[in-house]
């Protein structure tokens, strides 16, 4: 069974960016998205879409690099998204 990839026209569709949700950030939402965004939007813009709580994200990265909710998306980037870990 493939994973689901969805198009998402979030915006005038000038680039087009991988998300991946990881765990609770997945429920109602999917594994991997692939989104259509402005030229230069944010992960912020992203979750803002998605209706994900800023708190609700304690790993951005983007490429695999840890990122900030304010850096610049690019064509072909790829937006991974984590939620705090519980447990103890």
């Amino acid at each position: 069974m493939g994973k689901k990839v969805y198009n998402l026209p979030l915006g005038g569709g000038s680039m087009k960016v991988k998300v991946k949700l990881f765990t609770t950030l997945r429920e109602g939402r999917g594994k991997e998205l692939m989104v259509e965004l402005e030229e230069g939007d944010t992960p912020q813009k992203v979750i803002d879409i998605l209706n994900i709580k800023k708190e609700d994200v304690a790993i951005l990265l983007i490429n695999g690099r840890s990122a900030e909710f304010d850096a610049k998306l690019a064509e072909g980037d790829v937006l991974s998204l984590f939620p705090p870990v519980g447990g103890g």
